[in-house]
């Protein structure tokens, strides 16, 4: 099993952790193509630099918004990235008006997110995390979940961290995410609503959502954002996993701190890899057919790591559906209930999977007669021995062009392998 540690020793914040997914692996033009796939009139765009914090050297991302090319619209870090809409130290400026000029709600925000043509698991992780974000704020504000309006947290650059985030993870294949304890900060913020406390009330409610461990700090700044906290508090579990290291990536923050202020994502193959899987099975012949397609998109968003459904007859010849999930033993309870809650069933069987073998994958932009197709490689050993052109884009480039899907698959893997052949 792939997974990865967020050692938040500085805190984390959106833009921190999105400039770690690139240094650990994460290619800029497939983040930026899948961005593009939300259609935004703002047409955001990732930026990324290399800069020094300390001693160290890290990546440091920044959202530009190509209509205007407004640097000041860049990535918030610990200055910019708040719930509560407000943004203080050295970047006061009109781009908060911008930003703030039509603050976006859940609905909106669900609405932008569905009907892009992004993977199901971007889409239903990116939800996930909003929708987390949105109770806290609620319940900070003593509002429902509709009534939540997004400031700063609802603005281009924040939307673009949690559904970069989502790329990122996905593309790099990780199936388990870890945090470390979060470092507590303290002082003030000046916000929307007045002067508040730190950390933030939205993030110090995600905090204890997910039971997060701290740790005190001596720093009297924000250390870690609402943005970080929900990300954190939907996708991770907070303990050190045993793991065999593959890769390291750094996301600068924005501050200059004693420290180096920096976020360090740790990738690796957990030790325990077979031994922490469970496929879960029912068999379901009384359900309408059209509540199926809902049921897995909300076992994928809870952390399920594969859906399926699969045609079978029970007793009295009747037709039903096996209802498959593979997921990890840590999730088993919450995917259980969701399949008690939203389909007829009456129970769930647990099978344990001893193993699992996988293969290493990537992501690549091929470049073919329709446009500009993202193809997962398939490795062995490092050795490419496949590649299969990602559906949806395919679909979308087919449709601009007036031709066949077929034909933009069969240009896309044509591509593919004429850019992998050897020069002679």
């Amino acid at each position: 099993m792939k997974i990865a540690y967020c050692d938040c020793f500085s805190g984390i914040s959106g833009d921190m952790l999105l400039g770690a997914l690139v240094d650990a692996g994460l290619p800029v033009d497939i983040l930026n193509a899948q961005i593009a796939r939300l259609n935004m009139p703002e047409h955001p765009r990732v930026r990324v630099s290399t800069v020094m914090k300390g001693a160290l050297r890290a990546a440091f991302a920044e959202v530009v918004e190509d209509h205007h090319h407004d640097d000041h619209d860049h990535d918030h870090d610990h200055d910019h990235d708040h719930g509560h809409g407000h943004k203080h130290g050295h970047d006061h400026n009109a781009a908060d008006a911008h930003s703030h000029a039509h603050p976006r709600n859940l609905a909106s925000i669900t609405q932008l997110i569905e009907a892009s043509d992004l993977s199901e698991r971007v889409k239903q992780t990116s939800l996930a995390i909003f929708r987390k974000l949105a109770e806290a704020e609620a319940g900070v504000h003593g509002t429902s979940v509709d009534e939540v309006h997004f400031h700063e947290v609802g603005a281009v650059d924040s939307i673009v961290d949690i559904v970069g985030a989502a790329i990122g993870l996905e593309h790099l294949g990780i199936d388990r995410l870890f945090a470390s304890a979060l470092p507590m900060g303290s002082g003030r913020v000046n916000t929307q609503h007045g002067p508040l406390p730190l950390p933030a009330p939205a993030t110090l409610a995600l905090m204890a959502s997910a039971k997060a461990p701290v740790v005190p700090s001596e720093a009297q700044v924000e250390l870690v954002t609402p943005t970080g906290a929900a990300i954190l508090a939907t996708l991770a579990t907070f303990e050190q996993p045993a793991m065999s290291i593959t890769g390291v990536g750094i996301g600068a923050g924005r501050r200059d701190l004693p420290w180096p202020n920096v976020l360090r994502l740790v990738l690796g193959q957990s030790e325990a890899a077979g031994g922490g899987l469970v496929q879960l099975e029912t068999n379901i012949d009384d359900m309408n057919t059209q509540v199926f397609g809902y049921v897995m998109n909300r076992l994928f968003a809870a952390g399920a790591l594969d859906v399926f459904f699969t045609p079978i007859h029970m007793k009295k010849d009747r037709p039903g559906v096996l209802l498959g999930v593979i997921a990890r033993r840590a999730d088993e309870p919450a995917l259980v209930r969701i399949i008690l809650e939203e389909t007829t069933t009456l129970g769930v069987r647990a099978l344990p999977i001893e193993h699992r073998h996988e293969a290493q994958r990537e992501m690549r932009l091929v470049q073919t007669e329709y446009g500009q197709a993202p193809v997962k490689i398939k490795l062995l050993d490092g050795v490419a021995v496949g590649a299969s052109p990602e559906y949806d884009a395919c679909v979308q480039l087919a449709a601009k062009n007036g031709v066949p899907v077929r034909r933009v698959i069969e240009a896309a893997v044509a591509a593919w392998r004429q850019m992998s052949a050897p020069l002679t």
